[in-house]
């Protein structure tokens, strides 16, 4: 019997959601649970898995497309399904699979080496190159096959960096008679329209202040890098941002205005007790600010995990939504890819947001006025001047980066 798969709310407010990627064509035996398609909501990448076995008839839209809510997605004729049964259980699991999106390895997390000579990337079984459904949607912008790209990962997998290498290859060789001077317009879609719809929104309404600092966190490394060894051996990625999350919730505890949040006309204040602090991520799909929950309940090493996950699934664009959610203010580590000094723009309906600046080693005078190499790092805050004041701003930094330069402080005020 043929059957539409009904394409059912897969997230809060989602009325529609980008075809990136078909993972089967017409045609196609496929079984229960087996992956159909990528799309994208204006919150994370949703695998949508088949609800029955039996054979693809048709695909109700091409990549690119924009699916709609409640409208079929593709038809398929069931082995021994009726029509009532399967648009139930159809709803029920892609409701479950929006909730609990399928894990994806990221292309940023496989180290990038030298692109091969093959002239053509490797292929699965089905004919298929070996590519994320992201690094396809970069081959699809830049309008580049991704069967030609040659790829540098295990087996010819190819990353986004090997399409860009095919892409600027393809600009700089002088191929004659190729077209130059153009223009290409997309839309902006998903996450990325999310996120500019909300920077626009902050910035308009809420009256950003910065206050810059800088820290020395030469003790601080050294402290960790001690630990690193120790919970490696556990498999604990231990990075900075456990330090500077925890040491930020010692100093909200001081400073519970930092914490608040100020409604739309400005008359009125909630505290929060707790501490969910996110932090930005350069996703594939767009910027992303997932946030650790209570950090005032946990430890250094629960932080090190919390950020690990968050930060995997957020790269991969599968963050869930309950993750996004619920943030109190947030940290930018724009330094990891560069930077020293930024102006952040505050995440509404938070307070404060603030920039880390990349990490350097500046001559400094110690307590002898001698002159000696520490490991200094610029923070940027902005704050809604609305609630917060310069001198709060400052007094609560003063706080935090003392727990930063001083870590067995920080140690002795945790519980």
């Amino acid at each position: 019997m043929s059957i539409d798969f009904i394409l059912p709310d897969i997230g809060e407010g989602i009325v529609e959601c980008e075809l990136v990627e078909w993972l089967v064509k017409e045609g196609d035996k496929i079984v229960e649970d087996q992956p159909i398609a990528d799309v994208m909501t204006d919150k994370a990448l949703v695998q949508i898995p088949a609800m029955h076995s039996g054979v693809i008839e048709k695909l109700y839209y091409k990549q690119g497309d924009i699916a709609k809510v409640h409208e079929p997605l593709f038809a398929m004729i069931a082995d021994g399904a009726d029509a009532e049964s399967s648009e139930k259980k159809t709803k029920e699991k892609t409701v479950e699979a929006s909730e609990k999106p399928v894990e994806q390895a990221s292309a940023s997390n496989a180290a990038t080496s030298s692109v091969v000579s093959a002239p053509v990337s490797q292929k699965t079984s089905n004919g298929k190159a070996l590519a994320s459904p992201a690094v396809r949607r970069v081959a699809r912008e830049l309008d580049v096959n991704i069967h030609e790209v040659a790829g540098s990962g295990k087996k010819g997998r190819v990353y986004k960096d090997d399409v860009l290498a095919f892409c600027q290859d393809d600009v700089v060789a002088p191929i004659h008679g190729k077209p130059s001077g153009g223009t290409r317009t997309e839309a902006i879609r998903g996450v990325k329209a999310v996120m500019a719809k909300a920077m626009q929104e902050s910035v308009s309404t809420i009256p950003h202040f910065t206050y810059c600092e800088e820290i020395d966190l030469t003790e601080l490394i050294a402290l960790r890098k001690e630990l690193k060894e120790v919970y490696a051996k556990q498999d604990i990625k231990l990075t900075m941002m456990p330090f500077f999350m925890k040491a930020m919730s010692l100093a909200l505890s001081e400073f519970p205005l930092i914490n608040s949040q100020v409604n739309e006309d400005c008359t009125e204040l909630t505290y929060f007790d707790d501490h969910n602090i996110g932090m930005a991520v350069d996703s594939k799909v767009g910027l992303l600010v997932p946030n650790v929950k209570q950090v005032q309940l946990k430890s250094i090493i629960d932080l090190a995990n919390d950020i690990t996950k968050l930060t995997n699934d957020a790269r991969s664009g599968r963050v869930a939504s309950s993750d996004l959610k619920g943030g109190t203010v947030t940290i930018s580590n724009i330094g990891a890819i560069g930077g020293t000094v930024a102006t952040p723009i505050i995440n509404k309906p938070e307070a404060a947001i603030v920039a880390l600046g990349k990490l350097q080693a500046l001559p400094r005078f110690n307590a002898k006025g001698e002159v000696e190499a520490r490991s200094i790092m610029q923070v940027s805050w902005s704050g809604d001047h609305r609630v917060i004041d310069g001198g709060t701003i400052a007094r609560f930094c003063n706080l935090w980066k003392s727990f930063l330069e001083k870590p067995t402080n920080m140690l002795m005020h945790m519980s």
